[in-house]
């Protein structure tokens, strides 16, 4: 699939930034399914689940996040705390103006959306976790020695300059990115030459590599993991799914356990045969899965 064969394009302000939005189904629907990605990826990540979702009667909008793709690329790290990424969230949200939201969220994208879920910046239908623990259960997770080594990249994120200089390497600059996402996923096949371009050229793009390593930068340094400890780990009542590729490299699948202790509707479903990258990894075995989940009445 070409990435504009199935999907519109568009620009939606919000939040004070322009935002290139994907999207698929009814364009004026009352219920949206916002999808955000994660590291180091863009809107892309979505193109096997965003049929399906808008075949269930979503309009579905996939986003590129501040910093990533087409969308605006604030300079600084304070721009990328976590505070300013789910404002975003809230942001496209009202721009588009549905009534009922399902926020699916992978990678980074999922920790904007647990955050996004435990403060209720907007009132949520369903939440969609690919990957990505609750806060508290990576908090008690992080720094036992399994979790500690899995995390060594977040580590080496936090310095100037060199990560950039690594990942921008490669005969093309940001190559290393489509090879990592390769060499880290099972089925390496789904992430062929065509699929490792996009996400090349987007990390590509002037300061986009910087943009991308910030939300590492202003997440450690503005304590936003911390400053939610502090606040305390409300029970989510918004019904959960967690979709969990049990080959991941970066997380053990240990931050999982007590989940059900902070979500009161908690589902978790596992992939054996998929890595980190879940939804790209085994598109037809998580469509299954969300099929089966939005199936509930009133979801």
């Amino acid at each position: 699939m070409k990435p504009d064969d199935a999907f519109a394009h568009d620009f939606v302000e919000a939040n004070g930034l322009r935002f290139h939005v994907a999207s698929c189904g009814p364009g004026d629907g009352d219920r949206l399914a916002l999808c955000l990605h994660g590291f180091p990826e863009c809107w892309y990540s979505w193109r096997h689940q965003m049929p399906l979702l808008a075949e269930l009667g979503y309009r579905v909008w996939a986003p590129d996040l501040r910093g990533y793709g087409e969308s605006s690329r604030p300079e600084g790290v304070r721009h990328y705390a976590v505070e300013a990424l789910m404002e975003d969230v809230a942001g496209l949200i009202d721009a588009s103006g549905a009534k009922r939201t399902l926020l699916l969220g992978h990678d980074w994208g999922a920790i904007i959306a647990w955050l996004f879920a435990i403060r209720k910046l907007r009132a949520l239908d369903g939440l969609v976790i690919m990957n990505v623990p609750h806060p508290a259960c990576y908090l008690r997770e992080w720094k036992r020695p399994d979790q500690f080594l899995r995390s060594w990249y977040a580590y080496l994120f936090q310095l100037p300059r060199l990560p950039e200089a690594l990942l921008a390497g490669g005969v093309k600059p940001g190559e290393r990115i489509g090879r990592m996402l390769q060499q880290s996923a099972v089925h390496k096949e789904r992430f062929g030459p065509e699929v490792q371009r996009i996400y090349v050229e987007n990390a590509a793009r002037p300061g986009a590599m910087t943009a991308m390593l910030h939300y590492y930068r202003a997440f450690a340094w503005g304590g936003g993991l911390a400053r939610q400890r502090d606040l305390g780990f409300p029970v989510i009542e918004t019904p959960t799914l967690m979709i969990w590729g049990e080959r991941d490299q970066a997380l053990s699948i240990k931050t999982t356990r007590g989940t059900e202790a902070y979500v009161r509707d908690f589902t978790l479903r596992t992939v054996p045969t998929a890595s980190h990258w879940v939804q790209q990894d085994e598109p037809e075995v998580v469509n299954d899965m969300l099929r089966a989940w939005l199936a509930v009445p009133d979801l």
